[in-house]
């Protein structure tokens, strides 16, 4: 896909054409207007990596915004650098290979793209896949359960998941992208509405019981508005 006016491209590097394709084709269900691009194997095809189709990839998805390029193994790291050297001096200065998990970098990457973030925010959500899974992380906004908190600023709603096949990438890419949206601080069972790959997670299956929980004074409205999403079941219900 072509680059997108004022919006950060993303490149997939992969030794298999297979994987690369693939993600295009998955962060393109949740990022349908986001400029994304496959580098996947050998120029004839085969297992491995290719300058030049990275050097392509890149080209088809700058728009002057900045290009995130994610890769899989470490070679194809090197490759990536390689290519980028060659770019010239102002389009390598907003050309950034993040080194985070590929599928769960690129996901990530694509929704916060495709919502419009700068190219700092995009490469942060590329790498917020790196501990996304972990025990401790995911948690976000830290809740201020202090006495000077006015215990009206301390919002809740639980709502249940009815979607036949659960939070599943495309509901939660579309719950993240209205929480980004909506400016207040949102917890989801107490991970940041605003985390992709803090959402998914979870795991949350049809008839999964969610508390949206806000401790801002605005926050009401932010809270009511993705209860609302969740009943309506995304249009899948």
């Amino acid at each position: 896909m072509a680059g997108v006016a004022g919006r950060v491209g993303l490149v997939f590097v992969s030794h298999s054409v297979k994987i690369a394709d693939g993600l295009v084709e998955l962060a393109g269900q949740m990022a349908g207007g986001t400029a994304l691009a496959a580098a996947g194997g050998t120029d004839e095809g085969g297992v491995g990596t290719s300058f030049e189709k990275v050097q392509h990839a890149i080209a088809s998805v700058d728009s002057g915004a900045g290009v995130v390029v994610l890769c899989d193994l470490g070679s194809a790291i090197l490759t990536a650098e390689t290519a980028k050297d060659f770019l010239d001096d102002e389009v390598r200065d907003r050309v950034v290979i993040v080194d985070a998990p590929l599928v769960e970098g690129a996901v990530a990457a694509a929704v916060e793209a495709e919502g419009g973030g700068d190219l700092e925010s995009v490469v942060t959500a590329a790498r917020s896949a790196i501990e996304a899974f972990s025990s401790d992380s995911g948690s976000g906004p830290e809740r201020d359960d202090g006495a000077g908190a006015p215990p009206s600023a301390d919002y809740s709603r639980s709502v249940t998941i009815i979607n036949r096949d659960g939070l599943h990438a495309r509901p939660a890419a579309e719950f993240v992208k209205m929480a980004n949206s909506l400016g207040s601080p949102v917890t989801v069972n107490g991970k940041d509405a605003r985390s992709l790959l803090g959402i998914m997670s979870m795991g949350l299956v049809k008839g999964s019981t969610v508390e949206l929980r806000t401790t801002s004074p605005d926050g009401r409205a932010a809270v009511d508005a993705l209860a609302e999403l969740v009943e309506s079941g995304f249009g899948e219900a």
